[in-house]
This record gives structure tokens, C-alpha cells and sequence, in this order.
């Protein structure tokens, strides 16, 4: 079981010295990955329903101070040995295609194979049109697209690629990635982020609370899991060539217990309940968790980390 913790890249915390402190403590307590999550920019007026709220708003605190996600991946493995990188996720179309492939290897190498590809196709339109971003009505295209471009440069010794976005010969691309190849987790809980997973996809990354496609009871989780079984073997794929990975917002305490439809609400309780989904959801197969710890300061940061450790870490492990 491999268990993350979220880094900051929005906020009053993403100063040179908190990250350091944060991600090496994050390597020191035994987690074995931290999150960095992408946002270019944030309009100030944002028509387009964010997944993750039910009222569709994006979160409060959307104008704070952001750092870029690359940039921010690259600085975490500088100061850190073992600790493994997640792009939680790498919005695909924001950027450049060969030139998130190059970062991206580039920051495989440097960090000596540590970076794990999360990656969506994004929800806010105004965001993608103040960036420059080809169209939002085609970002599933487009992702998909920029995914095989970036499997080409990081394999093929004389890369070559013929898209409707993407198209170069007779170039090279060195160095390779450490990683062959660099795992790629796909978040969303949609019929197309299942597809996408199904098609190319080493590992499933939901949040279990999206209120359109919600996979925050067992039941449901399982549910969605025999879909995308279903889905990679019409792929062509073995439907366990997918691993699962599950990403959790909140901390033990933050929610009181609940239930939906008659079954408990996972990652609500204490740290107990914790400890019992997790084992619960290793038993489907997810190997991977990991959880938003932030506190208000540095200090209250770490404290929940080693709260997490001793109370939950300790029960799964």
C-alpha cells in the first residue's frame, strides 16, 4: 500500500522554506508520495461548475498565490531523496504537448524516477481561453492526443507523430525517462475518464466525492471498478493491467460519520474509520491513498502528518 499526502501549491503555505519542511517531512514520517495540484491561472468570474462542490463553486480561497505545478514538482524532488511526485492532476491541455514531454522526462531524470502522471482534462473554459489553450469543447481530444504524443518522444528513438494537433519528423528527444515507462493515473469519475483509463491508463485516480459520479460508498466504488474492468478488456487490455488509487480530500475529524443509501460514507469519521475503509478498499484492489492535511499554519501541517502517521499509517501498516 502506498500512501500520499498533498503538498502545497495555492496559498499561505507555498513559500521555499514550508514546502521544504512539508515534503521533507512528508519523506521522513514514511509516506511514500506527496500531490501537487495545476492551476495556470484563475479567472475572477468562472461560469463553469467545478466537479468536486455541490454547488458547482469553485472553493473559497481561489485567488490566493499559486505556484505552477511543474515547477513546483521539480523544486519537491530537488529536496528530497525517496519521496515519489504525483501531478494530482496535470490539467494535459494546458500546456505545449512536446514541451510537457520534455519537462516532464527532464523532471523523471533529474529526480532519478519519482514522477507518477496524474492527469485530467480540466473543468473551467474561462480558464483554458485565458491561457491560450485549444478549444475547451475538445479537451478530451486533445488530452488523449498530447498522451500519445508524450509516449512517442519518451520511447521511440526516432520520434515521429502525424495528429490533428500534434505533428513533427525527423527529431530527436533525448534523454529518455528514467521510467519506462512513467506511470500515468488518471483522475475523474465520468464515463470518458473511464474510457480514457480503460484505453491507456495505468491506474484509476478518483475522488470520491464528485457529486455527479460519487464513489464515496464501498458499493458504489465497486461499481464504478467492474465498469472500468468492463471497459478495458472491450479495450483490448487485461482488465488488471489497471491498477487503483484513491484520492481523499479531507482528514480524519473533518466529517462527522455518515451513511448514503444505507451504507457508510467512506473517509468520514475518526482516524478508526480511516484505518477501516482503507483496508476495506485494499481489499478491492486500491493501492494507493492519499489525503489533504493541511493545516491553517506550518506547524498545524505537520502535526496532522504526524497525527495521520500514528493514528491511521500505523493501523494499515
Amino acid at each position: 500500500m502506498q500512501i500520499g499526502c498533498s503538498a502545497p501549491s495555492s496559498g499561505p503555505l507555498i513559500g521555499p522554506d514550508n514546502l521544504v519542511a512539508i515534503a521533507q517531512e512528508a519523506e521522513a514520517l514514511g509516506f511514500d508520495y506527496v500531490t501537487v495540484s495545476d492551476h495556470v491561472m484563475i479567472p475572477t468570474s468562472i461560469a463553469s461548475r467545478y466537479p468536486y462542490s455541490d454547488s458547482g463553486e469553485f472553493p473559497s480561497g481561489a485567488a490566493a498565490d499559486r505556484l505552477e505545478q511543474l515547477t513546483a514538482a521539480t523544486f519537491i524532488a530537488a529536496v528530497t531523496k525517496k519521496l515519489r511526485i504525483v501531478t494530482s492532476v496535470m490539467v494535459v491541455p494546458h500546456r505545449p504537448a512536446v514541451l510537457t514531454a520534455k519537462i516532464l522526462a527532464t523532471l523523471d531524470v533529474l529526480s532519478k524516477g519519482r514522477i507518477t502522471l496524474g492527469i485530467g482534462a480540466g473543468w473551467c473554459e474561462e480558464e483554458f481561453i485565458a491561457i491560450g489553450a485549444l478549444p475547451f469543447a475538445e479537451r478530451g481530444a486533445v488530452t488523449d492526443e498530447f498522451m500519445m504524443v508524450c509516449k512517442e518522444l519518451w520511447t521511440s528513438d526516432t520520434p515521429k507523430f502525424d495528429g490533428k494537433y500534434v505533428k513533427f519528423d525527423n527529431v530527436l528527444f533525448p534523454p529518455k525517462p528514467v521510467q519506462q515507462p512513467i506511470p500515468i493515473w488518471i483522475g475523474g469519475e465520468s464515463n470518458p475518464a473511464l474510457r480514457r483509463t480503460a484505453k491507456y491508463g495505468d491506474a484509476w485516480y478518483p475522488i470520491g466525492t464528485n457529486p455527479q459520479f460519487p464513489m464515496d460508498t464501498l458499493g458504489r466504488f465497486q461499481a464504478g471498478v467492474a465498469k472500468l474492468r468492463g471497459m478495458t478488456e472491450k479495450a483490448g487490455r487485461d482488465p488488471n493491467a489497471v491498477a487503483l488509487a484513491y484520492r481523499v480530500s479531507s482528514n480524519p475529524e473533518a466529517q462527522p460519520k455518515g451513511t448514503v443509501d444505507g451504507q457508510r460514507k467512506l473517509f468520514s469519521g475518526g482516524a478508526a474509520d480511516f484505518v477501516g475503509d482503507m483496508k476495506a478498499l485494499t481489499d478491492v484492489g486500491v493501492t494507493s491513498f492519499d489525503f489533504g492535511l493541511f493545516g491553517p499554519t506550518l506547524e498545524a501541517t505537520i502535526g496532522n502528518m504526524r497525527k495521520f502517521r500514528d493514528d491511521v499509517m500505523a493501523g494499515v501498516r
